[in-house]
């Protein structure tokens, strides 16, 4: 039997010969093991011409084990780790791509969503722990300063009840996300499309350096990995199965965040989506996911969020207008408060007219009106008590 450090040398290497997600990649480790994959494919023995040809182009490139070798000998100068299946601290949720499938694949993106061979991850949290109670907030670079507010105030409010916060580590959105849960002194995992040693985009370095401190930095790329453009694609589909739910604040017709949400529904996990105004560009493609996949649902806050991903019975509280002083009383109360003259007074008789009711029901609710102190009895009948404000009489 292999030893864990050929297992993690055949699957980093494995990961260079081809990129993340490859599915036939995926079935020959599961077949023959990291290992014996690793030595079919470096045979030529790839049951694909495009995964052959692949491999021997990268191969010409260097020897993919010497690779592989550089590149953990570079991680541990880092202080960067390889997280693989089987170790404590491999998050048993990425499992689940084996049956994500998208019904319109068309793009190898879609189409190549196989789990991840190894991760490298900088930070202390283990990782197993810090995505088993985490949701992901993603959303547009170019966010809206509502947005940035939104996105912050989730971030904030879930590392707050003790959530992990999950995001790409991009402008917009994701970095408010991130800093929100920074500042509420929780956990942040930002998953990157680059090697966990550099910072993409540079102008988020600082805040890299603070979630590497105290949350986890995460890539399938060793250090040292460029953040090509199909990588984010690639990555997103770690961010939607690593987490127990995904929220989306803002997108544009055509975003990577409005990926990542459906491959959440792809995955049967929730997936929230916060409204934007109709007329912001910036809300297009959010907008699209709740008309496009009833399963999405629309959420207006963390309460609302924490209600899709948390425990059975943990209930966003329904949204209700200001209590009136009137919203606990039977109807005929009710209608007996609606026709008192806004001023002076008016008795017994007149009272019961102009409600419709009976003497004695008029009578019997106007003690209990009395004791609410929402009327006052003069020698001459009933008035409105100083006074009842016209908003509370106003029909619902």
């Amino acid at each position: 039997m292999s030893s864990h450090e050929e297992l993690t040398l055949a699957r980093v290497a494995l990961t260079w010969l081809a990129e993340p997600g490859t599915r036939s990649v995926h079935g020959l480790v599961d077949e023959l093991g990291p290992v014996g994959a690793l030595d079919l494919l470096l045979d030529g023995g790839a049951p694909q011409q495009a995964l052959r040809e692949s491999v021997a182009a990268r191969n010409r490139a260097g020897d993919a084990r010497a690779v592989a070798a550089e590149a953990l000998h570079r991680a541990d100068r880092l202080g960067v780790r390889v997280v693989i299946p089987g170790d404590d601290e491999w998050p048993g949720t990425v499992e689940h791509l084996r049956t994500l499938r998208l019904s319109d694949a068309r793009r190898r993106v879609d189409i190549e969503t196989a789990p991840p061979l190894c991760f490298w991850v900088r930070g202390s949290w283990p990782l197993a722990e810090a995505l088993d109670r985490s949701v992901a907030v993603v959303g547009a670079r170019a966010a809206t300063a509502y947005g940035t507010h939104i996105a912050t105030d989730l971030g904030y409010g879930l590392a707050d009840r003790d959530w992990t916060v999950v995001s790409g580590g991009a402008f917009g959105i994701d970095a408010a996300a991130h800093r929100g849960a920074l500042n509420a002194g929780g956990r942040t995992v930002a998953v990157l499309a680059c090697g966990v040693d550099r910072a993409y985009p540079m102008g988020n370095a600082a805040l890299f350096d603070r979630i590497g401190d105290t949350g986890l930095l995460v890539s399938e790329w060793p250090p040292g990995a460029e953040p090509l453009r199909p990588r984010f694609l690639i990555r997103n589909r770690v961010i939607a199965a690593g987490t127990r739910g995904t929220v989306l604040v803002e997108a544009a017709a055509r975003s990577g965040a409005t990926q990542t949400t459906r491959r959440a529904l792809a995955l049967g996990r929730p997936a929230m989506v916060v409204p934007g105004p109709v007329t912001s560009a910036m809300s297009v493609g959010a907008h699209e996911v709740l008309r496009e996949h009833s399963e999405a649902r629309l959420v207006t806050g963390l309460a609302q969020v924490l209600e899709e991903v948390g425990r059975i019975g943990e209930l966003a509280p329904v949204p209700r207008g200001p209590e009136r002083p009137t919203d606990l009383l039977d109807d005929d109360a009710r209608s007996i408060v609606e026709v008192m003259p806004r001023r002076g007074r008016v008795g017994v008789d007149a009272l019961a007219a102009r409600a419709g009711l009976a003497v004695r029901t008029v009578l019997r609710k106007l003690s209990l009106l009395e004791e609410l102190s929402l009327v006052v009895r003069r020698d001459d009948g009933y008035a409105l008590a100083n006074p009842i404000d016209r908003a509370i009489r106003a029909p619902d």
